[in-house]
Formats: structure tokens, sequence, C-alpha cells
């Protein structure tokens, strides 16, 4: 793929998740090579901050001439203090790409050697080593980003080939060359919100998935309790003026549209009936995990589409500090870095997707309660009761699952600590939000998991698996091809897995 200026979203799919290679267009280099020269004649007898000044409170001081690359590479390695877990390669692919595109805006004045090493990483899949504590995403992904930083100037670790290893083995491996420090690569590179970009990307892309996964198991759901298609309707939904739940409703409609086990009122509950009948045979409504779906993933999808709105104007923006304008032949000093926008929808996204995982553990604990939903034995159990469990075990998994999301849901954007001297007085925490936000999409992934397993339980019961709609009916023919029909206890945790792999597929 040829970067040029604007990248999609979905180009970061390709990239990332189908393993595109990036190339650079000729306009982009024109474009980082003039912000450079500009810079470079620009600074000469001027103040610019992180060019031949101090960072952060030490801005005071002056740094002279034969210094100012030091400064660069000191700055890079004193802050390559992270700590904790290694990022995903998925999401350090990610943050790579959303560095380089930033940086190829010509607003940084970088040397283009930054673009073409940040290039070959990304093609070779070369994952530098980030950690996932470090950053507070106020002067950007500093710590995070000064490991990837690190990286380009031939020191740190890499991933590489399976195995952890040092930069400079794997650049002479490969023929690669580090980055010299020119002007100001070392701040360029560390002032900006691209890791907290870069794994919001990831999280958009996963939370995609969960919503499609629990509007068709929302939709299996009504089919195995036989519900009325009222509740779905396009009439019905159209007297609520919210886009995402009528779409969640279109999906729905479109899912079932060939299932035989969906009803219509009319024919049931529209019908005569007799004067002396006090209690209906027919239950007249559902439970509102099985009957409020469009207005419950409704927010949901709203949600999730104006996060990606944001994540795509931020990896489209440059996110550093000073800004380098060649066209107004000035150097503007501000806070672009500032990670609050992605903080903001990392918190809102992982409070969608709790709801959306307590959506599913509502609808795992109807099928479970024979009590509540008179069609199926307590917990889906296919074997004797008493003797045998069925799906007993799993819920307390799912139960205790559902319940970490809910407290890892409380906000990380309005969590701001002061630090650096009381320079970063007001910070975002937008890595710690993209990575809490990860969390809790790898929890809905697992409780979805186990409801998609009992839902099949549960057609498999009924021997509804020739009336259900097709989809619902492909759904069952992959997951059984996972986990058999099952009457006698057998050890879950495998399965739990598996379906969970086969989940992100989808």
């Amino acid at each position: 793929m040829k970067i040029n200026n604007f990248l999609e979203l979905r180009d970061f799919q390709k990239i990332i998740i189908e393993n595109e290679t990036v190339e650079l267009d000729e306009v982009l280099l024109n474009r980082v090579n003039a912000s450079f020269q500009f810079l470079k004649e620009f600074s000469k007898n001027k103040v610019i901050y992180g060019v031949n000044t101090g960072f952060g409170p030490m801005a005071q001081f002056k740094i002279s001439d034969e210094d100012t690359h030091q400064l660069q590479y000191n700055l890079i390695r004193s802050h390559s203090s992270g700590i904790g877990n290694p990022l995903p390669a998925d999401e350090v692919k990610a943050c790579m790409l959303a560095r380089l595109n930033t940086l190829s805006l010509g607003n940084s004045g970088v040397h283009e050697s930054v673009v073409f090493l940040l290039k070959e990483l990304i093609n070779r899949d070369i994952t530098p080593l980030i950690f996932e504590h470090g950053g507070v995403g106020a002067s950007g992904d500093l710590v995070q980003l000064a490991h990837l930083a690190l990286v380009l100037i031939g020191e740190g670790e890499v991933f590489y080939k399976g195995e952890r290893k040092l930069t400079r083995e794997v650049f002479e491996i490969e023929g690669l060359e580090p980055i010299k420090v020119e002007i100001r690569e070392g701040l360029a590179l560390m002032n900006g919100t691209s890791v907290m970009s870069g794994i919001g990307i990831v999280n958009a892309y996963k939370a995609n998935q969960l919503t499609d996964i629990s509007i068709k198991l929302s939709c299996a759901i009504n089919e195995i309790v036989q519900a009325y298609d009222d509740h779905l309707s396009e009439a019905l939904n159209g007297t609520k003026l919210h886009a995402g739940q009528q779409k969640i409703a279109a999906r729905m409609r479109e899912h079932l549209s060939d299932s035989k086990l969906i009803r219509k009122r009319a024919d049931h509950l529209y019908t005569h009936f007799e004067e002396q009948e006090k209690v209906f045979k027919e239950k007249v409504q559902e439970y509102y995990s099985l009957r409020c779906v469009p207005q419950i993933l409704g927010p949901v999808l709203d949600t999730l589409e104006y996060t990606e709105k944001v994540l795509e104007n931020e990896i489209n923006s440059a996110n550093d500090n000073p800004i380098i304008n060649v066209e107004d032949q000035h150097v503007y000093h501000g806070g672009n870095f500032h990670g609050d926008y992605i903080s903001l929808e990392m918190d809102k996204l992982k409070i969608v997707v709790t709801k959306l995982t307590m959506l599913a553990e509502r609808q795992l604990n109807y099928l479970l309660n024979s009590k509540i939903n008179e069609i199926l034995p307590p917990f889906v159990n296919l074997g004797k009761l008493g003797f045998n469990f069925g799906m007993q075990g799993v819920q307390f998994t799912a139960t205790s699952t559902t319940a970490e999301s809910q407290m890892l849901s409380n906000s990380m954007y309005v969590h701001s600590i002061p630090n650096n001297n009381d320079n970063q007085d007001i910070v975002s925490m937008g890595t710690n939000a993209a990575v809490i936000c990860r969390k809790v999409i790898e929890n809905a992934f697992e409780v979805l998991a186990i409801e998609a397993i009992t839902i099949i339980q549960a057609i498999e019961y009924l021997d509804f698996k020739d009336k259900v709609s097709s989809k619902t009916k492909e759904l069952y023919d992959e997951i059984r091809k996972i986990i058999p029909a099952f009457s006698s206890d057998m050890v879950m945790y495998p399965y739990l897995e598996e379906v969970k792999k086969y989940l992100k597929t989808m």
C-alpha cells in the first residue's frame, strides 16, 4: 500500500491484520524533506524547544551547539524506562504505522531516514519491545515511544521471528542501518499519541468483531425461545431516532430472515382467546436481554463508530511539539501531544464493551436457569440431572469475568496525576486507558465464547438445528467442529480457549 496523506482505519487493517506492505509516495518524501530543510535553516540563532533547549521543566536551559545531537540520544535513553508486559505485536505495528503517518505530514522536521526505517520495520515484521506501563499520555506516549526510538537508533530489543533479540543483532541480520539524529528526531519520535492510538485502533477492530458476534448470539437465543419478531421490526425501531439502534435491528432482521422459529405476534396473541383465560400460556413479552437488544447494542455501535472517527482524526494529525509549518515559515509551540481525545474514547469504548459483556452474561443466565426459560434443563445439562453438571461450572467463569470488566470500566480519563515537576500538571492517561480497554475486550471474548457453547448445546437439546436461520446454522456447525455435543462432564477450559480463538476469526 502506497502511503501519501490520509490513512483510513481500513488501511491499518490491511497492513496490520492482512500484512500488506507499506510504500512511501514521492509526494510524502518531498513533504518530509521540505519540513526538515526548513527547520534546519529556521532553527539557526533561534530558541526552539527540544532543538537547543532542555526538555519539560528544564526547557529554560540553553543547550550548546555541540551538544544538541547528544541531547536527543540522552532523551531517548533516559526515557526508555517502561516496565510490565510487552505490548502485542499487532498493537506495536499499529503504533509504528501511526507514527510513520504523523511524521510524514511535514509538521515535524525529521530526516527522511526516520520514515524509511519505520517502513522497513513494519514490512519485515520486526517488533520493537514496548512495555504496557510508562506513559501518562500528556507529552504523548513519552516512555513507550522512547522504546520505539531506542530501536530506531539501533539499541534496545525487538521481537524477530518469534524470539526476543537485541536490535543491533537483528539489524545486522537484515542489513538495516539505525537512524542518526540530525535535528530533533528523538523528541519528534517521542512526543505524540501513536501508542495509545495504535492500541486504540486494534481495540476498535476487535470491538467491531464483538458487536457482530453479540448480534449473532442474540439472534440465536431469540430463535431458541421462538420470540416474536415485532421487537426487531423497522416500524418499532424507526420510532426511536438513534442510528445505532436502527442498524442493529436491521442486522438482526437480516440474520433471522430465513429462520423457521421466529414468530409473528399476530398469529398467536392477536387472535381470539377465551374470555375466562386469566393466565396466558403464551409469553406476552420476552426478558429485556432478549427483547431490548437493539436498544442495548445500539449505543455500543454508535460509540464505536464515533471512536473510529476520533482515532482516524488523531492518526492523521500532527501530534508532537513544536509544530513545523513550512507554509507559514514558522514554528509553533503548543500541546498537540496531549492524549485526551484518545483517552476519553478508550474509556467510552471499554464501558460499552462491558455493557455488551453484561448482555451476554444475562443471556447466558437466562439459558442456564430453567425456572425462567421453562424450555431447557438446568444449566442446559444434556446428561443425567444431579449426576452431571452441564454448563454449571463455566457460569462461574462468565460471572467473575464480567465482574472484572465492570470494575475496570472506571474512567482513566479523569485520573490525572500531576508529575514532571508539575510541568505536566494535567495529563490524559491515554495509554493506560487503551491498555485497560484491551483487557475488557479480551474478557468479552471469553464470556461470549461461553455463551456461544451454551447456545449450541441448547439448539442440540431442542433439536432446532434444522429450524434455525442459515446464519445461526453456520455458527452451530463451526462450533460443533470445535466442541462436540456432550452429555458427560468433561474438562472445559481447552474448548473455551478454542472457541474464543474461533470468535476472533469471525
